[in-house]
């Protein structure tokens, strides 16, 4: 839960899940987007794929990046029971 948290805490992580909300993207197509290197993208969508945040998928020279909302799901439920045991 640790790996999902820190994911979480970072600014351009948060934007890449955004644009992943949207449909499925090639580390190309993110990069595309911000403005910092490609280098810092790639470990950013490493760290949202180790917290189980994005799931990636080689096709050929590219790797396609989809968003993984079962752990999202997940963390959701377990804040809900917690605010229900407090009650």
């Amino acid at each position: 839960m640790n790996s999902l948290f820190k994911a979480l805490n970072d600014p351009t992580r948060r934007a890449i899940l955004e644009l992943l909300k949207e449909g499925d993207m090639t580390a190309g197509e993110i990069a595309d987007s911000f403005h910092i290197s490609k280098p810092s993208i790639s470990h950013h969508l490493d760290l949202l794929r180790q917290a189980g945040l994005v799931a990636s998928v080689k096709e050929g020279q590219f790797i396609n990046y989809s968003l993984n909302t079962t752990v999202l799901d997940e963390i959701l439920k377990w804040m809900m029971q917690l605010t229900q045991n407090n009650k």
